[in-house]
Parts: structure tokens; sequence; C-alpha cells
């Protein structure tokens, strides 16, 4: 199976990601995006820099590549060996940032992150709907997203919903609020609730 989590920056995904991998077991393959392969890694190094301007398009262009590189080298042929990948953010991330909160067309953006992963959707997404404010003020790191501020994440929270309708049959919203394992008890029944 194949799992992404998103939600706005600071909104706990990278925990629990991590958390549910260790819950899955040993064979779970935990990925981030972008990052995975050795080429997403140096893009995400340069998308995450806050001296660097990008225009919105090349942005997007960046992370279709480095998602691009990662399912192909790396999720595809876990899946084919049957054991479960967990992605921290994926092509829904590419469809709230550049799509709708950067202008470039919900749309145009689906499109291009199908061409870019051939098709690859994760089987189930969980949205971690916490309120940007708070999220921001949890987020830990100095990257060119954060750096923008709330108006941006405010933006981003409006496209997650609008996704989460869009895309009812695998994205599940959870309430992100609460302890880490509070949270992560909403995570396993979601996941368990796609499983059983």
């Amino acid at each position: 199976m194949f799992i992404s989590l998103e939600g706005v920056d600071g909104s706990g995904k990278s925990t629990q990601a991590k958390l549910l991998v260790e819950a899955l077991g040993p064979e779970t393959v935990a990925i981030r995006e972008p990052g995975g392969t050795d080429a997403a890694e140096r893009i995400r190094e340069l998308l995450a820099d806050p001296a660097v301007e990008l225009e919105p398009l090349a942005e997007l262009m960046l992370f279709c590549a480095a998602r691009a590189d990662l399912t192909e080298r790396v999720i595809r042929p876990a899946l084919e060996d049957g054991r479960d990948v967990v992605s921290d953010r994926f092509s829904d991330s590419s469809v709230a940032y550049q799509g709708a909160a950067r202008g470039l067309g919900v749309g145009e953006v689906i499109g291009l992150c199908d061409t870019a992963t051939d098709g690859l959707w994760p089987d189930l997404t969980l949205l971690l709907k916490v309120d940007p404010e708070l999220g921001l003020g949890r987020a830990q790191s100095e990257d060119r997203f954060e750096a923008e501020g709330l108006e941006l994440q405010r933006a981003v929270a409006v496209a997650y919903e609008e996704i989460a309708i869009i895309a009812s049959d695998r994205v599940v919203v959870l309430d992100a609020t609460g302890t880490v394992d509070e949270v992560h008890a909403r995570v396993m029944d979601a996941v368990r609730s796609r499983t059983q």
C-alpha cells in the first residue's frame, strides 16, 4: 500500500510518517518529498533555500523532476516487491502549493504530476488538519516556504480542503491537534480501516 501524509507546514507530517513506518514494520519504505534519491535530495536543497528565488512554474518543474526520479527508482520497485511505502508529502503538495496557492491552476498541476509519476497516486492520503497559524508556530525549519509566512499557509490549507473533496476516495482528513500519540492513534485507525 502506498500512503502519503499531507498538510500545511508544521502539521506533524514528518513525525506521524515516522511513527506510521515503525508501526507498519521493518519492510516499510519511508520516503520524503522532495528527496529519496541522490538527484531528488539535491533538488530539495535548492527548493528549500530561502536565498533562491524561483518562478512558480520553475518551482513546480523541480518538484516534478524530483518526484519522477523517486517514483521510478524507489516507489514503484518497492510496491512491485509487495512492500508498503509511506511518503512525507507527494503530488497533492504540488497541487496545493503550486497549483492553488501559487496560481498555476489545479487541473494543470494535476496533469503535470500525473505525467511525472506515470499515473501513480497514493492509495491512501492522510491529510493532517491544523490551523495554519498553529502549524507555522510548530514548524522547526527555516525553509523558503515557511519563510513566506501565514498568507501562503492559509492558501495551502484552503487548497487541501478542496483536494479532500475532489479526491475523497483516497483522502482522509484527520484532526492533527492534540498530543503526538493522540494523532498517531487517529492515523492508525484510518490506515486499519483501509486495510481490513
